[in-house]
């Protein structure tokens, strides 16, 4: 065994309940979603925000989390696959000839959290956050975005530690004696971790979101906190993709992998919420008004 390299091969079921198994995977996202929700409830504290909306809020997220990860990695990396399988796009199954679901559905097994795009989940919370503006009014779409961005980031953490132990999105390998074996994927040779590259930098994209709300002004300026989410989290994304697999093996040649151009249009769209002009509606007063 090399000095510089580690040996991973965990088993990815945390508990076994009959047919039924939790996952690290699902217990990251536990930890992820109960965290965020700490969080913002303490920035809705501070702005005398009623608990009513932090809770119809939270719902909110969980479920666009969810729903737009899953339909990202559907349509954005494995659409000839889930053509063929679409009862598998919103079900936790996954089809396995050798396998019965609780006890009596032969040819599927139970999976839990998996197959999920990043992508997809930050498309489905933008989208959330506009239908649930539109049923509760107070502040403005941006101001709630500014905020629950902050909560965002450091839920990626979790979820890429999630992505550690599934051995899932790895890295290339770093053709030396560093980095990390995945064994659970039948290897014998170090690859970058790729997942803990990205969950080590997203824990700054957080402290830096965390202060500019806490410790500055900018928070007053709509869309600017949340432009910076952008900038940050997904300029992390694109640079630690150059060291990553490509998840779709046909587009490993591609000029940048599928990661990096889904990731271009958020950095861009970024800039711009940080950089607009504003005008006095721009500038958050701390009052509740609906507009």
């Amino acid at each position: 065994m090399h000095l510089l390299s580690i040996n991973w091969n965990p088993s990815e079921v945390l508990l076994n309940l009959g047919p039924i198994q939790i996952r690290y995977y699902s217990l990251m996202f536990i930890i992820a979603f109960s965290l965020g929700y700490y969080i913002t409830k303490k920035i809705y504290d501070r702005e005398g925000i009623e608990i009513k909306y932090l809770d119809s809020l939270f719902m909110y997220a969980v479920i666009a989390t969810l729903l737009g990860a899953r339909l990202g990695e559907v349509f954005f990396y494995n659409w000839p696959y889930y053509q063929e399988h679409l009862i598998e796009i919103l079900l936790p199954i996954k089809a396995d000839a050798n396998a019965t679901l609780f006890g009596f559905i032969e040819g599927y097994k139970f999976t839990g959290f998996a197959g999920l795009a990043s992508h997809g989940a930050a498309v489905g919370i933008i989208v959330a956050m506009y239908l649930y503006r539109r049923k509760y009014q107070y502040k403005t779409l941006l101001w709630i975005l500014d905020r629950i961005v902050i909560a965002v980031a450091i839920g990626g953490v979790f979820v890429r530690i999630g992505n550690f132990f599934n051995s899932e999105i790895v890295g290339k390998p770093t053709n030396s004696n560093f980095g990390v074996i995945f064994q659970g994927r039948g290897e014998d040779f170090a690859r970058h971790p790729a997942q803990l590259y990205e969950a080590f930098c997203y824990v700054f994209v957080f402290i830096i979101l965390w202060y500019t709300y806490w410790k500055t002004e900018k928070r007053n300026k709509q869309g600017y906190i949340f432009g910076l989410f952008l900038v940050l989290l997904w300029s992390v994304r694109f640079f630690v993709e150059f060291v990553k697999k490509a998840q779709i093996d046909d587009r490993a040649d591609w000029l940048l992998l599928t990661g990096q151009w889904l990731s271009i249009p958020f950095i861009i769209a970024g800039f711009y919420f940080m950089f607009r002009k504003t005008n006095k509606t721009d500038i958050d007063t701390n009052k509740t008004v609906a507009s």
